[in-house]
């Protein structure tokens, strides 16, 4: 990363993850950064609120945060996760590794943590200005500039800038302004599944085996848990909503529980799972895809405002962090010409957003039925065997996906060029057998 002679001014809105990252590497670069966050400092925020205490970082994140210096430092903080454990009806588990061959894993990291680390970060640069609990209320395109409501004092203020950026999620204000504009294309897609959050506490954390993201795949739903640093796990199950309106009391939420997960009423806790099952309604899950993220010269959005996704991959954050590194790469090689660099970041970054939004989709599925099936564990093995065999010839699409930085287009027709391999349609026992 180089810094840039030619100071020129970038606004960000929204201090989340994705944001905070992007303003980084915009500080590194020299520009003069503003950043707008409609809530409050989550530093000093006395209670987190709607999101997963945890996040899952592989390559893709590693990487962006490697080039702003703090992959290190947050790899300290996280938990690896070396593969799944599969647990049956009866309580057995199996544990399947994540890369047998070569032994990456990928990390569950706190989200508070991993956000708070990056406000600290981006607030260690003098060329940064954040401005919490402000709130985008439009966005001139043909001025190019955008207007924020400071919620505190009730006043409105204009501002410019050299490049505006939006990473403020999946409901992203400036990308609903965008929306308006003559020939962009928006989609959003909600499952029928819903997702809700339960914890298993520390005083119960030390019996489930370490290292692993736990799953439990029931076909037409799941549950799954992440490990986090003060021994608790963070557990989430996916079902669909009809699923959920089934389950009106804390009796035939513990009977369900009891023949769908067995071993894991014991873990949570019959009063922690009353407790927090009824505490919130189960929240939606959306994928959103539009073409293209950029508006005139200068706007341009990033991370779930472009590329929204479920969250079965683990690659929603990962995405998003690699926009950030992605976006750097461009400025650099254009010299820091903003106009043709939005325009380059659209056109790069569209297919291979749409790519892992699919591919997220297809793992719901893997995770919650395939996993349980004989073709998924056989294919598995081959996998592992051809790529060990051939590793610059052969990689496994999970492994292109979490391990590699290939385009995720690419990982897609990866995988299709195995898939008409007639060896490995049509004699992949044999070739088992053999090797």
């Amino acid at each position: 990363m180089t810094t840039n002679n030619d100071i020129q001014t970038v606004i960000v809105v929204g201090g989340g993850l994705v944001g905070s990252l992007c303003a980084i590497f915009m500080a590194k670069r020299g520009y003069h950064v503003t950043v707008f966050e409609y809530r409050e400092d989550i530093r000093c925020a006395q209670l987190l609120r709607g999101r997963s205490i945890n996040m899952s970082l592989s390559n893709r994140g590693r990487r962006a945060l490697s080039a702003v210096g703090l992959e290190n430092l947050i790899i300290g903080n996280a938990i690896p996760m070396k593969g799944r454990l599969l647990h049956d009806l009866e309580g057995k588990t199996k544990s399947v590794a994540y890369d047998p061959t070569t032994g990456q894993c990928i990390y569950s990291i706190s989200r508070n943590y991993l956000n708070r680390t990056l406000l600290t970060e981006l607030e260690n640069h003098s060329n940064v200005k954040i401005f919490f609990h402000h709130r985008l209320i439009s966005a001139n395109f043909d001025d190019e500039t955008i207007t924020v409501l400071n919620l505190k004092s009730q006043e409105v203020e204009t501002h410019s800038a050299d490049l505006i950026i939006g990473a403020d999620g999946a409901y992203s204000t400036l990308r609903r302004f965008m929306q308006q504009t003559p020939l962009f294309e928006f989609s959003q897609t909600y499952i029928k599944h819903g997702y809700l959050e339960l914890k298993i506490p520390p005083k119960n954390g030390h019996k489930m085996l370490p290292n692993h993201l736990h799953i439990w795949p029931r076909g037409e739903f799941m549950m799954i848990a992440l490990p986090n640093q003060d021994k608790s796990w963070t557990v989430t199950l996916f079902m669909p909503f009809v699923n959920f309106k089934i389950l009106k009391n804390s009796h035939q939420l513990i009977q369900f529980f009891k023949v769908t997960f067995p071993d894991a009423v014991q873990l949570i806790g019959e009063e922690l799972l009353v407790s927090d099952f009824f505490k919130v309604k189960p929240s939606p899950l959306v994928s959103i895809k539009c073409n293209p993220y950029h508006v005139g010269r200068k706007f341009l959005i990033v991370g779930d405002a472009a590329h929204a996704m479920v969250p079965f991959y683990g690659q929603g954050m990962n995405a998003g962090f690699e926009d950030c590194f992605i976006l750097d790469d461009i400025l650099y090689a254009n010299k820091n010409d903003i106009g043709s660099s939005v325009e380059e970041f659209s056109k790069k970054r569209t297919e291979d957003a749409f790519a892992i939004c699919d591919l997220a989709m297809y793992n719901y599925v893997e995770m919650r039925d395939l996993v349980t099936r004989r073709s998924y564990h056989l294919r598995k093995l081959l996998d592992e065997v051809l790529f060990k065999l051939f590793p610059m010839n052969w990689i496994p699409l999970y492994n292109s996906v979490t391990f590699s930085g290939m385009s995720y287009k690419k990982c897609i027709k990866n995988r299709e060029w195995q898939n008409m391999v007639k060896l490995f349609k049509e004699h992949s026992l044999e070739l088992l057998l053999v090797l």
